[in-house]
C-alpha cells in the first residue's frame, strides 16, 4: 500500500521536474526572437507589395516611396539598423513571413480573424474601410454596394484582400471576378466589362477622380479596415516592441507628420 502511494506521489513529482527542466527562460525567449535576430544581423527585413499607392509605390528609378515605407524606415532607425524592402505579391506575403524570408510585413495588410490564426498583428496604425467605384457604363444608378448582389453583376476584386475575402459572404448573386494587379481591376470598370471595383477608401477615391467620365464612387465605407503590421506567431518581444514603437510615433508627432504628408491632399 505504501509502496502504491509512493509511486502515485513519485511519477507527477518526476513530471513536474522535467517540466522545470524544459521549462524555457525569458532570456531563451528573447534569444529566438525576431527582435533580436534583427538586431544581431543589422538589418530590418520588411515584405511588401510596391504597388498601393499611398501607402508603397515606386518613383521612376524603383525606389520604393509611401506611408508604410516610412514607418517601417522609423522602425529601423529606432532599432538602429538598416532597412531591407522586399517587394512581393501581396498573396505571397504571408507564406513569405511564415517561411523566414521577412521580419514583418507592412503593406496595407487588413488584421482579419482569419488572418490572424497564422500571424499575428500588431495594433492597428491606420484605419479605413472597403468602398466601390462603378462603372457608369454598367451601373450609372446604382448609390449603394447592396444593390450590387445581383445575378447579372460582375464585380472586380484583387486576388487575396479583404475586397476579395467578403465577396463571397455580401455578394453571393453577383459574379466575382479576381485578379492580380490593382490597375487591372480599374480598367474592368472603366471600359465597362465589369460594375464595380471593391478596394480601400483612398484608393477608390483616388481612382474615381483620375477617371471622373466613366466612373463614380460610393466613398462611405461598409466595411471596418484596421491596417496593422504583421510578424510570425509565437514572438511576445517583437510584438510588444512594435506596439510600443507605434505608439511612440503617435504620441511625438511623428505619426502625424507622415499622415499629413501622405494623405493631406487625398482627403482634403
Amino acid at each position: 500500500m505504501f509502496r502504491k502511494c509512493l509511486s502515485a506521489l513519485w511519477v507527477p513529482a518526476l513530471l513536474l521536474t522535467c517540466g522545470i527542466a524544459f521549462a524555457v527562460t525569458p532570456f531563451e525567449v528573447f534569444d529566438g526572437s525576431v527582435l533580436n535576430q534583427v538586431i544581431k544581423r543589422n538589418k530590418l527585413m520588411v515584405g511588401m507589395e510596391v504597388k498601393f499607392f499611398p501607402f508603397e509605390y515606386a518613383d521612376e528609378k524603383g525606389r520604393p516611396l509611401g506611408f508604410d515605407v516610412e514607418i517601417a524606415g522609423l522602425a529601423a532607425k529606432e532599432l538602429g539598423v538598416e532597412l531591407e524592402i522586399k517587394d512581393m505579391e501581396f498573396s505571397g506575403l504571408i507564406p513569405a513571413l511564415q517561411g523566414g524570408k521577412v521580419d514583418m510585413i507592412i503593406s496595407g495588410m487588413t488584421r482579419t480573424l482569419t488572418r490572424a490564426k497564422t500571424v499575428s498583428f500588431t495594433q492597428a496604425y491606420f484605419e479605413t474601410g472597403l468602398c466601390a467605384l462603378l462603372s457608369n457604363r454598367r451601373a450609372p444608378d446604382v448609390k449603394d454596394v447592396k444593390e450590387l448582389n445581383a445575378p447579372g453583376r460582375v464585380i472586380a476584386v484583387k486576388l487575396g484582400t479583404t475586397g476579395d475575402l467578403v465577396t463571397a459572404k455580401m455578394f453571393p448573386e453577383a459574379q466575382v471576378n479576381r485578379y492580380k494587379e490593382e490597375t487591372a481591376c480599374v480598367r474592368e470598370v472603366v471600359t465597362g466589362r465589369a460594375d464595380a471595383f471593391l478596394y480601400d477608401q483612398l484608393s477608390i477615391g483616388k481612382h474615381h477622380k483620375e477617371n471622373p467620365d466613366t466612373t463614380h464612387a460610393v466613398l462611405t465605407p461598409f466595411t471596418y479596415e484596421p491596417f496593422a503590421i504583421a510578424i510570425r506567431k509565437g514572438d511576445p518581444d517583437f510584438l510588444n516592441w512594435l506596439n510600443q514603437f507605434l505608439e511612440t510615433i503617435k504620441a511625438d508627432g511623428r505619426y502625424r507628420e507622415l499622415h499629413e504628408k501622405h494623405f493631406g491632399d487625398i482627403l482634403r
